[in-house]
Parts: structure tokens; C-alpha cells; sequence
């Protein structure tokens, strides 16, 4: 798919200079490797008339990049990559002023997955094997995450409360950096995506001990879920393409052909198969109603697991 395509017949919008990607954590994580992976097929497959150009802000678990994007209201050079913090910073933040449905709608890309994960040399092999180390060493054991109140911080807020844990959360700006925190023996656990694992799984460096999601996963067919261990914890991410508020619908429409190639791609769909995603692409007014979901959804968790006053 060229650019042309698009241009001539069916966009009545696109930009004349470069689009920024932003992408609300840090360089290495899952969010960030998707983007990346985002902008070459774009630019590689020429799907647009420029470049589209990453742009990481990971500070204040996200914040910084919402309240950028609030700022840049009708401005149709600049879209975001989003995670799950995307429903609870708002939460946890209030005097951000974020109205998430204030925002553009223009992709759902997949929905990512989670794992517990601890070093090779841990000593750990299996889930039991873990609550016991972690409740041996309440407080003194250390779970690496990406950023405060995100994904992470739940996931790790659940264990806690689930196994009567007394785990401590460190937060850091991306899952990249989380995951070599964990290498490097500076945490003990992490609960990163299998794309931030990766790397060091298939070195021997880190071991999946359980999955948080409904089956079994095909790049780890050994690693049982939660739900198998007898507890059901089930947990996604999503990773979506947001547009700021105020943008007109023939540039929403660019932008939503343009994703839609993208998730449609061979390059994509591989990606998505060789890093356990899962999701089908959503735009409009059903992406709308996933993230009104979303937002009670994650309203509850943070209640259950007291992430919030």
C-alpha cells in the first residue's frame, strides 16, 4: 500500500510535515517497541507522505504525555501510542483534568499480555516456589515496574492481596528498563509483556512462572496461567493509537485507514504472533466504548486493591 492510494482516492486530509508518535513510557518497554515497530511499517510500506517520528514521555506515569496531548488539542500532526495507563493515571491524578473521552478514537492495535517473571538463577521454578521466597522476605522483595498506579503497580498490588504478599513496587519509566533491573539482580520479580522479556528469555537469563491470561500462551506452552494455579487473574493491555481532542473527522479517517493498513500487515500480524497478542483492530465508536469499559473497569481494580484513596 503507497501513499498515493490513499491520497488520491480516499483521504480528503493528510499531513504536509512530520508526525509525532508519542508514546507515553519510556524507551525499551512494550509500548515502545510497538511504536517503533509502528512507524517502520508506515514508512517502510510509504503509507504516508511523512515520516512518522517517535516521541517518549514517560514522566509522571504518563501524565506528562495526556496532558501534552490535551494541550495540543486540534492539532493533526501529533498522535499517541497508548497502555493502560491511559485509564489510570486520570484516576489516580484527578487535578490532571483528563477526560479520556475527549479523545480521538482512531485504533486498538492488540491487546498485550502479562507474565510473573524471575531470574534463571532465582532458584525459583514454579509459583509455589515464589510465594514462599516473596513471603519470606515480605517487604524486602522487590518488584521492578513500569511507572506509579499502571498496570504493573496493580499487578503487583493483586499479588500482594491475593498470596498475602508484602512485596514493595520500585516504578521506572519503561518496561526495557524494568526488565534489566531484573537481569541485573537489582528486583526480584517483574511482571513485564513477553516482548520486554524476550530478549533475555531466549538468552536463559529470565523464566516465565505463571500467565495472566485465560489460556495457556503458544510462545510459552509450558507456563501455566493463574487460573490453572486456582486463582483466576486475567489482565490485558492495550495498545492503541489515540488522536488529541478537537480533531476534525477527515483527519481522524486518515489516521484510522492508515492504522488499520498497519494492523492489517503482514509485518504486524507476525509481530503480533511471535509476541503473544491478541485483539482484533477496533476504531470509532466501538474503541470509545472499550475505553468507557476500561476506565470502570480499572476504577474498581484500584479500589479492590486500595491503589487509590
Amino acid at each position: 500500500m503507497i501513499f498515493t492510494t490513499i491520497g488520491q482516492a480516499a483521504a480528503e486530509w493528510y499531513p504536509e510535515e512530520p508526525v509525532k508518535l508519542v508514546i507515553m513510557a519510556g524507551k525499551g518497554g512494550g509500548a515502545d517497541k510497538m511504536a517503533r515497530r509502528f512507524i517502520k511499517i508506515i514508512n517502510d510500506e510509504e503509507m504516508s507522505p511523512v515520516p512518522f517520528e517517535p516521541v517518549n514521555m514517560p514522566g509522571n506515569s504518563g501524565g506528562d504525555a495526556l496532558q501534552f496531548m490535551k494541550a495540543n488539542s486540534g492539532n493533526s500532526n501529533v498522535v499517541m501510542v497508548t497502555l493502560n495507563s491511559f485509564f489510570t493515571t486520570p484516576l489516580r491524578q484527578p487535578k490532571l483534568g483528563i477526560d479520556i473521552t475527549t479523545f480521538a478514537p482512531i485504533a486498538r492495535m492488540a491487546e498485550d499480555t502479562f507474565l510473573l517473571w524471575v531470574t534463571n538463577d532465582s532458584g525459583i521454578s514454579d509459583l509455589d516456589q515464589f510465594i514462599k521466597k516473596a513471603s519470606a522476605q515480605g517487604p524486602n522483595w522487590l518488584m521492578a515496574g513500569t511507572g506509579k498506579g499502571g498496570e504493573d503497580n496493580l499487578l503487583t498490588n493483586l499479588l500482594n492481596q491475593t498470596y498475602n504478599l508484602k512485596m514493595a513496587y520500585k516504578p521506572f519509566k519503561g518496561g526495557g528498563a524494568v526488565a534489566k533491573e531484573l537481569i541485573a539482580a537489582k528486583a526480584n520479580s517483574t511482571v513485564n509483556n513477553p516482548s520486554e522479556q524476550d530478549k533475555y528469555y531466549r538468552e536463559g537469563k529470565s523464566r516465565p512462572i505463571a500467565a495472566f491470561t485465560p489460556e495457556r500462551l503458544d510462545q510459552y506452552p509450558d507456563v501455566p496461567t493463574f487460573a490453572e494455579l486456582g486463582q483466576d487473574m486475567t489482565y490485558f493491555m492495550q495498545r492503541s493509537i489515540v488522536g488529541p481532542p478537537g480533531l476534525s473527522p477527515d483527519v481522524v479517517a486518515f489516521y484510522q485507514e492508515i492504522f488499520q493498513a498497519v494492523y492489517e500487515s503482514k509485518e504486524w500480524q507476525d509481530y503480533m504472533n511471535s509476541n503473544s497478542l491478541r485483539g482484533e483492530f477496533a476504531t470509532g465508536d466501538t474503541l470509545m466504548e472499550y475505553w468507557i469499559s476500561g476506565k470502570e473497569a480499572h476504577r474498581k481494580i484500584l479500589a479492590e486493591t486500595k491503589a487509590v484513596n
